[in-house]
This record gives structure tokens, C-alpha cells and sequence, in this order.
């Protein structure tokens, strides 16, 4: 038997709703079945003149239609507080999840978006937690509701006349059997379907994020094969998948009609047998046209609940996702950093190879060094994306892993060669570094950022919506907008990576002067690659094939070294040209 709270992740007051709107839909089903029965009693009234030539009671006829009235206002109230009970607390805990798991992503390690596409996380936050909200509202409140309702219902008939409710429910556990003994090809099927719509959804966002190379290099409409395979591959699971479910229930409902045949024949035999009655006969069969709604509405909801059962599994899967641990008291006595004896690998291949490196409090340190020797990874250790391997990472003497990755980005800032940005307000962009800051502080940043003079160019200054990912500005004024959040900020440990790349000359020195004011007084890690850029820098720590080759002050470093060689090479690529 499975666990609802913990299936669905609902909370603890999720929880007591949840039943809460269980006992609504109960309470509506019983209404409705007391209505049904008020409806008999009074078919019984009116044919027993016809059966037993008494005089027709009046008297009871009206009874019974006051009793009728009253249960039809009762339902009313009772169908309004399912409403309120299960639609409308399911959606309110819906968003609760949502925010959940937003929130449970966020703190999740980088280790584990290597292994995960961004449309299979948007797919858990939008469409399972649309599937968790469907199945709170339309499916587990009213299959519990019809099982307990018709269990009862069974119950009554068998105390009524228990041979005639043998045979109504005769075939129940056939039906029953061929629904619940078909769930692992179902299962099979379901999982097939909802991975085709994962890699819809993949290759859907694939093809968003790459328009510009689909149109230049003409792949648009049919040309696009990955997208074409995966719809055709979806639909085609879709059609298998419901062509299972559709069999399965639809046979299990002819198997369960045969309960209404063997009920009159069952009914016909003891009435001639002179051990029933006609008007048990006739209860008998108006009861069984419709006893059988709501155990329809279970054989129907069965397969789609196992369908769900698919994505909320996913759903917990993600959830039970390790948080990366530590205390969030700590107070750090200095920003002093310093590697020992650092090893780090993705998916067991090693990028850093006991690396042992001193940070000192207010310099300015570069990683340099070839493509894929480890800078970027040794800046990220230390903001603790991820945990290193062996080794520990001190910082202010604490060692990083004991302390809550919050509470470390507490102390940094980043500014980062490919900026985000959101479809907001230049102002509020900048805030992001400092959500409570007042307008003027987020002006000053601005200033010290040199993103005043293009703000006031634009139609509303700093109110002005930039679009998606600040689609309407320059590469230049986007890193000019990171490099305010970063002052904002005020944080003492500033990470930069590759800041100043790919930018034109004239952005290039509005970054640089940018960047001199965020770095007064802080301890200052720069990740470059254009070496002329980190000569002053008081360390040059150099990385090649995840190793510390080199180390010291551009003088210090010896003069037919890795450093030297990068540095000479890139001045020599300076007089390149195209020539004809």
C-alpha cells in the first residue's frame, strides 16, 4: 500500500486536506446513493397497490418527497464543500510544490544538472506537478470516495438479500482482476509514452535555442529530423499506450455488465422458487443500473492512477535529490583561501590532480593556463558548486564542506563571460545582487558600473523592461549590468570569469574600468585568458591538465615556462590579418 503523503509530497497540511476532501466526495456518494434509495422507496409505494391492492399511501408519498428535498439540498452543500475541498485546496497545494521543488533545484550541487537536460526539470515543475495536482483533484479523492461508497452499497444489498447481491457483484472480481493482474504492461507502456514526451520536450527546446543556426543553415520545417522523430515517436507510444488502456477497462466494464444479467436471472429463478419477493426482484434490478457508476468510475480512474504513479515517481526521485550540507552560522574571520591537496573529477574522469594553492585576503589572483586544465573548475570549487574529491578548501581557515552553500555565497560575487539576464527593468536587474536596496544604492552601483550614461538612452531609464535575457541591449552593457549586481552586492570575495572576452575595444575599457572599482579591497580570483589583461596581478597561478605548473607574480614566473610560451603566442597573433 502506498503512501499518499509521501507519493504526492504534500505537506502535513497538504495531508490533513487531502483526506479532508476524501471524506467530502464519501459524504456526496452516500447523498447520492440516499437519494437513489428515497427514489426506490417510493417506486415500492406506488406499485404496492398495483401488487397487493391496498390503497395507495398518500401520506408516505409526501414523506418521502419532503425526505427527497431535503437530501437534494444536502447534496447541494455537500457537492459545493467537495468543490472547496479538493479543486481548490489541491491547486493551493499545487503551488506549494512548485515553489518546493523550485526551491529544492536551486540548492541542488552542479554535479547533478551534468546529468540533467533543462526540459526534463521544466517538465517536473510544470507538467508532473500539473499531473500531482490533477491527481489530488479529479483522481485519488474520487476513487477512494466510489471504492468506500460501493463497498457500502455492497454491504446494504448483501444484508438485504445476500443471494441477489452475490450475483450482482459476481463478476466484480473478474473485471477487477483483469485491470489490476494488465498493470505492468501498463506500467511498460506508460514509461515508454512519458519518455517519448521527454525527448519532445528536449528536442522542442533543442530547436528553440538553436534557431539561429536552424535558419542560417536552412533546417527549418521538415528538415528537422530529431524534432520530426521524436513527435513521430510520441505519437505513435501515445496509440499503443492508450490502445492498452482502452482494452483493458473496456473489457473489464463488458465483464462487469454480466452482473446486471445474472441479476434477473438469478432474480427470475428465486421468484419462481417462492423464495423472493417481486418487489426485492424489482429493487434489485432498478439498483443495479445504477450500483454500477461509480465502480465504472474506479475501473476508468485504476489506469490512469497507475499512468500518474509514472511522473510523481519522478517527482520524489527529484526531491530525495542530496542537498549539499553545512552549518549556517559561520562567521568568517578573514577571506584568507587556500587549496590543499585538491582532486577533482566529472564522471570519474580527473580535471584536477592534487592541486595545492594559497589565495591571499585583498589580492588579485589569475587562473590561467590552456583550455581544459582547470581553471573554471577550481573557481567553482571554492564558490562549492560542487565538493572536491580529496582534499579540503579553506576558507578564513573553516574548510568550505562545513559550511551551508548559502551561507558561502553569502561572501562572494561573480561576474561570469556569459551574463543572465531577466525580462525586467534595468533597475531590477541590478538588484538581484541586493534584494533590499534602495533605488539610490542601485544607482550608485550603476554609476560605478558605467551603466548610467546607456540606462538614461533608453525609453524609460532604469524602469525600461529589457526583454528576455536583455535581448535589447549591447554584449558590453549586459556584463556592464552583471559588474553593477557584483557592487551591489559588496561581497568580499569576488570570482571573475573571463569578464572581459569577446568584447569590442571601446566595452572592453568601459568593463575594465568597471571592474577596478569592484575590486578595491577584495580578495579578487580572475579566470583569463587573454594574458595581457592579468600581468599586474599580484599571483599567476597557472593550470595545465588539471595540474599547478607555475606559480608567482608575472616576474617571478621563469621566462621559458608555460606562461611565457601562452603570452608569446598570443602577442604573435595580434599582427594576424586576412590576406587575399
Amino acid at each position: 500500500m502506498f503512501n499518499c503523503q509521501e507519493l504526492l509530497g504534500l505537506s502535513d497540511g497538504g495531508y490533513r486536506d487531502f483526506l479532508r476532501g476524501v471524506r467530502a466526495c464519501v459524504l456526496t456518494n452516500l447523498l447520492l446513493l440516499l437519494s437513489f434509495a428515497v427514489i426506490i422507496q417510493a417506486v415500492i409505494v406506488l406499485l404496492e397497490p398495483l401488487l397487493s391492492g391496498a390503497p395507495l399511501n398518500i401520506r408516505q408519498l409526501w414523506l418521502l418527497f419532503g425526505v427527497g428535498a431535503a437530501v437534494v439540498m444536502l447534496y447541494f452543500f455537500a457537492y459545493q464543500n467537495e468543490y472547496r475541498q479538493t479543486y481548490t485546496v489541491s491547486y493551493s497545494e499545487s503551488e506549494k510544490i512548485r515553489l518546493e521543488v523550485a526551491e529544492h533545484i536551486r540548492r541542488l550541487p552542479l554535479s547533478f544538472f551534468n546529468n540533467k537536460d533543462l526540459s526534463e526539470l521544466t517538465t517536473n515543475i510544470m507538467a508532473d506537478c500539473t499531473t500531482i495536482e490533477h491527481v489530488m483533484s479529479h483522481v485519488l479523492p474520487g476513487l477512494c470516495a466510489d471504492i468506500i461508497a460501493a463497498g457500502l452499497a455492497c454491504g446494504a444489498l448483501a444484508f438485504y438479500d445476500w443471494r441477489m447481491a452475490l450475483a450482482l457483484f459476481a463478476a466484480l472480481p473478474l473485471a477487477l482482476g483483469l485491470i489490476l493482474g494488465g498493470r505492468q504492461i501498463q506500467a511498460k507502456f506508460g514509461e515508454r509514452h512519458v519518455q517519448a514526451k521527454l525527448r519532445v520536450s528536449d528536442q522542442v527546446q533543442e530547436y528553440l535555442d538553436g534557431i539561429k543556426v536552424v535558419k542560417a543553415f536552412g533546417l527549418s520545417g521538415e528538415k528537422s529530423r530529431a524534432l520530426e522523430t521524436a513527435l513521430r515517436s510520441m505519437m505513435f507510444e501515445a496509440i499503443k499506450f492508450e490502445g492498452i488502456t482502452g482494452t483493458a477497462v473496456t473489457l473489464a466494464m463488458m465483464i462487469l455488465q454480466v452482473g446486471l444479467g445474472l441479476v434477473t436471472l438469478v432474480g427470475v429463478l428465486l421468484l419462481l422458487g417462492g423464495s423472493l419477493d417481486i418487489i426485492k426482484l424489482l429493487t434489485f434490478i432498478i439498483i443495479s443500473a445504477r450500483i454500477y457508476s461509480p465502480l465504472i468510475v474506479v475501473f476508468t480512474l485504476l489506469p490512469e492512477l497507475f499512468y500518474f504513479l509514472i511522473s510523481t515517481r519522478r517527482m520524489q526521485a527529484l526531491r530525495r535529490e542530496p542537498l549539499l550540507g553545512g552549518a549556517e552560522d559561520i562567521v568568517l574571520p578573514d577571506y584568507n583561501i587556500e587549496l590543499r591537496n585538491v582532486s577533482f573529477a566529472y564522471n570519474n574522469k580527473d580535471v584536477l590532480k592534487n592541486i595545492s594553492l594559497k589565495i591571499p585576503q585583498n589580492s588579485v589572483t589569475a587562473l590561467v593556463g590552456p583550455s581544459g586544465g582547470g581553471k573554471t573548475t577550481v573557481a567553482r570549487l571554492i564558490a562549492r558548486f560542487w565538493d572536491v574529491r580529496s582534499g579540503e578548501i579553506l576558507i578564513g581557515g573553516q574548510n568550505i564542506c562545513g559550511i551551508d552553500p548559502e551561507r558561502l555565497l553569502h561572501y562572494m560575487s561573480f561576474v561570469f563571460q556569459d551574463v543572465v539576464l531577466f525580462n525586467d527593468t534595468v533597475m531590477n536587474n541590478i538588484r538581484i545582487g541586493k534584494q533590499d536596496a534602495s533605488d539610490a544604492q542601485v544607482c550608485a552601483a550603476a554609476k560605478m558600473a558605467r551603466c548610467d550614461e546607456f540606462s538614461q538612452r533608453l525609453p524609460q531609464g532604469y524602469a525600461t523592461i529589457i526583454g528576455e535575457n536583455g535581448c535589447t541591449l549591447s554584449g558590453g552593457e549586459r556584463q556592464r549590468i552583471s559588474i553593477a549586481r557584483a557592487l551591489l552586492k559588496d561581497a568580499p570575495i569576488v570570482l571573475l570569469d573571463e569578464a572581459t572576452a569577446s568584447l569590442d575595444p571601446e566595452n572592453e575599457t568601459q568593463i575594465q574600468a568597471a571592474l577596478a572599482e569592484l575590486v578595491k579591497g577584495r580578495t579578487v580570483i580572475v579566470i583569463a585568458h587573454r594574458l595581457r589583461t592579468v600581468l599586474a596581478a599580484d599571483k599567476i597561478a597557472v593550470l595545465d591538465n588539471g595540474r599547478l605548473v607555475e606559480e608567482g607574480s608575472a616576474l617571478d614566473l621563469p621566462r621559458d615556462g608555460l606562461f611565457a610560451r601562452l603570452y608569446k603566442l598570443q602577442q604573435e597573433s595580434l599582427g594576424w590579418s586576412i590576406k587575399r
